[in-house]
């Protein structure tokens, strides 16, 4: 018998069995890459002579699911995916880990890697962890995949999990304090034993559990789930600073500190040889405890000490800035204000400007008051500038965060500033130094120890118009920069192929892209579908990297942005054959046998005004800009000489699909150099959803990968002979 450790050769060899093979395919959005890297690798399994059985996990769900039995009978696994793939049902096969771009451009390379791969260690089923075998226990495995380092999928999972609780305990703080508080001396308060009181209650709890929550699931994404445990009670250390004798906790800076800490402490100690009768307690009491224990007090005497004595030395440096000039002192608070969102040189900043309100001096507090809201606004109201940018779910959490910031709720920043540091920390600096400045400038007073909007309204500030000023213009500065910097590390990181979510892709995705896709080809084809903005999700990005295939999700069939009978969707309902193409998406009017555009914008407008002829294109100059913007992400060209090209503007009115083919071929930057002689155009409103078109899309970007679907697809003589091929797609 065979065993995984020696693969046998495939064919049909006398004497020996065929190789049997699995993979799972997967990318950030699971539409387009996810199937094309399996149609690839069963082509190039069935040219090898080996049996392969692939998994797809799409954004329609996984199919073709491998059972306990095909593991069982395996001779090695190969994960061509960005985002995280449960690797513990494949413990004692030899396993190949790389980005979804591997598995299209080199199947024959992953097939015959597989023979000399490492052997998947047992552990959690954490996909991705180091202990399990993620990238950073098989880097041997896992080269020159493009796949996601074990840190940002870590973050990114933290972030995800984290978000609900931001959204839910800031929304229910920010109602009490609107229907129930009242502006006082001590603060914007709510009084005791009333309703709204126990409402807001409800809400500080779910920004309590908040930072260990982030720091929890940090941990588990690493050291799978014995790291839960260290990991949440760490973030719950970090976030109280009495415990190390601190007047602030170390926030969510501390809690992404704990989480890796915690994550990696576990990977070491799992690494620690015991005796055999030990090792089924090891998991669940001797890990956790040991793991918890050695964090905490680490944190508390090590960590602590340096956190108090900022803060301390913070207040000091403070007090002795009083006398300086007013727009220096309202910028330097707007930074620490700004900087941490609740850490110590936030607390530090906030009680400076609260102890000298009981001395009469209350512009300091105004100056805080001022920078308080711009990181929540700022970042919501970046979601709003650049939707592309980031995933639906990011979306959904600025628009949660815009109403925070209302209410002087910084923490509603927090998920955007742990998804993408680099990029939201300085932007959100920036922009709370201006507001500060401009108060401090301005001599704006606030005689509560509270921040944001909502205090203006109340009463509590002097110089209200100035202050508004100050918060707008402040809010202003950090979206505008927030878009920038994201958008320049996009661009930075799309050497091989980027766009947009947490740094560049859907990522994020998390996002986006908000962070970078993590390959040449998921990132250029976060096909039609894929939300141009988080990494995600991201998840992911990739709890958040799941947010975001579902975020980016076109229009559902049938789906109109017009009213009445006589609407678009109706007209297209006619139009459409007895036997639909793409659900009747595409039509004969939006076929072209060929283009005569010569390079991409040329055809992107010629498919534009093919698109245009059905009526349901309201403005074609602005479907011509989205689908360019798209481009600017990543390129759309598939490789295959295919490219897809997809805009989502309300630009369009209902959601329609255009085909043309290019004699000469256009230059698409496709990975594999091909120029794209089969292009598809799908449009489709803002406002569409729905999963209908996602399933056309992934039996569509599988079906291209039929070399005869694409030869018969070249071949045909016309449009209606064009039609005929592509009800193949079904």
């Amino acid at each position: 018998m065979t065993s995984p450790a020696d693969p046998p050769t495939g064919g049909d060899t006398s004497g020996q069995r065929r190789l049997k093979l699995l993979a799972v395919t997967a990318c950030p959005t699971g539409i387009a890459h996810t199937y094309m890297a399996a149609e690839k690798l069963s082509q190039a399994a069935e040219s090898l002579g080996i049996d392969m059985k692939v998994e797809t996990q799409g954004s329609i769900g996984a199919e073709n699911v491998l059972s306990d039995n095909d593991v069982r009978n395996a001779d090695g696994v190969i994960i061509a995916a960005d985002k995280d793939v449960d690797r513990s049902r494949f413990a004692g096969k030899r396993v190949v880990s790389v980005g979804v771009a591997e598995g299209i451009s080199h199947p024959e390379r992953l097939i015959e890697r597989v023979r000399s791969a490492p052997v998947q260690g047992g552990g959690g089923g954490g996909g991705g962890s180091a202990a399990s075998g993620g990238p950073a226990a098989s880097a041997a495995g896992s080269g020159g995949g493009r796949e996601r380092s074990v840190a940002y999928k870590a973050l990114m999972n933290g972030v995800s999990y984290m978000i609900p609780f931001v959204v839910v305990g800031g929304l229910l703080i920010a109602v009490s304090l609107a229907l129930g508080g009242d502006a006082t001396s001590k603060g914007y308060v709510i009084p005791e034993g009333t309703f709204w009181a126990h409402v807001n209650a409800i809400g500080v709890i779910g920004f309590t559990l908040m930072v260990p929550i982030l720091s929890g699931y940090i941990a588990y994404a690493i050291g799978d789930r014995p790291a839960l445990v260290p990991g949440m009670i760490g973030g719950w250390i970090a976030n109280t600073g009495e415990l190390y004798d601190s007047k602030a906790g170390a926030g969510f800076i501390g809690a992404i500190v704990t989480g890796f800490l915690a994550g990696y402490l576990v990977v070491w100690i799992k690494k620690v040889q015991v005796p055999k009768f030990v090792r089924p307690i090891m998991p669940i009491i001797v890990i956790p405890i040991v793991a918890t224990t050695a964090l905490g007090l680490f944190f508390i005497y090590v960590i602590g000490k340096p956190i108090s004595w900022v803060f301390e030395h913070l207040t000091d440096w403070l007090s002795g800035m009083t006398g300086a000039s007013a727009i220096l002192l309202g910028a330097i608070l707007g930074l620490m204000i700004a900087f941490d969102m609740g850490g110590p040189v936030n607390k530090t900043a906030f009680l400076f400007g609260t102890g000298l309100i009981a001395t009469g001096n209350q512009t300091v507090m105004g100056m805080c008051a001022a920078a308080i809201p711009v990181m929540p606004l700022g970042q919501g109201l970046a979601t709003l500038i650049r939707r592309r940018l980031y995933s639906e779910q990011e979306r959904e959490t600025g628009m949660a965060s815009l109403f925070m910031g209302m209410f002087g709720i910084s923490e509603g920043a927090i998920p955007f500033a742990a998804a993408r540091p680099a990029q939201v920390i300085p932007a959100n600096m920036l922009g709370g130094a201006v507001a500060g400045a401009v108060a401090g400038m301005a001599g704006v007073e606030d005689a509560v120890p509270h921040g944001g909007p909502i205090v203006a309204v109340l009463g509590a500030i002097g110089g209200v118009p100035m202050f508004f000023v100050a918060v707008a213009v402040g809010a202003v500065v950090t979206a505008l920069t927030t878009v920038t910097l994201i958008d320049l590390g996009g661009r930075k990181g799309r050497g091989p192929g980027v766009a947009g979510g947490p740094g560049g892709g859907p990522e994020p995705v998390f996002a986006g892209d908000g962070a970078a896709s993590g390959s040449a080809v998921s990132g250029a084809a976060s096909l039609a579908g894929a939300s141009v903005g988080i990494a995600g999700a991201a998840p992911g990005a990739d709890a958040s990297e799941a947010a975001s295939a579902a975020s980016g999700a076109y229009g559902a069939s049938g789906a109109s942005g017009a009213s009445g009978a006589e609407g678009p969707a109706v007209a297209a309902a006619a139009e459409a054959p007895a036997e639909e193409v793409l659900s009747g998406y595409l039509t004969e009017r939006t076929v072209k046998v060929r283009l005569e555009a010569r390079d991409k914008e040329a055809a992107i407008r010629e498919m534009a005004a093919l698109l245009a002829t059905t009526g349901k294109v309201d403005d074609v100059e602005e479907l011509v800009r989205t689908a360019l913007r798209r481009e600017a992400q990543g390129t759309t060209g598939l490789g295959e000489e295919i490219a897809i090209p997809h805009a989502k503007t309300d630009a369009v009115l209902a959601p329609v699909v255009g085909f043309a083919r290019s004699a000469e071929g256009i230059e698409w930057g496709s990975l594999d150099g091909t120029k794209a002689r089969l292009i598809f155009m799908i449009s489709v409103p803002e406002a569409a959803a729905g999963d209908e078109h996602l399933r056309i899309l992934a039996l569509l970007s599988r079906k291209l990968m039929d070399t005869g679907f694409r030869g018969r697809l070249e071949a045909a003589p016309d449009d209606a002979a064009i039609l005929d091929v592509l009800r193949e797609v079904r």
